[in-house]
């Protein structure tokens, strides 16, 4: 799993009901874009995390115009 600031990550909700916790990656602390990332989540809250299996990453899409 490989990261760059300004991606997202996305825990997974593990039991029926329990909703995705998303957050911004802010630091990556890993070598090469490896973990522990430190994320800031929507509600302010910021966490030093190691992602696990219910975990993804989303990143951040690069503008591809010309001359930018």
């Amino acid at each position: 799993m490989r990261a760059t600031v300004g991606d997202k990550l996305v825990q997974h909700g593990r039991i029926v009901g329990q909703h995705d916790k998303i957050g911004e990656i802010v630091e990556v602390m890993g070598t090469d874009g490896n973990p522990p990332y430190r994320v800031r989540f929507q509600d302010g809250h910021e966490g030093v995390c190691s992602p696990g299996p219910d975990t993804e990453i989303r990143h951040k899409e690069i503008s591809r115009q010309t001359g930018r």
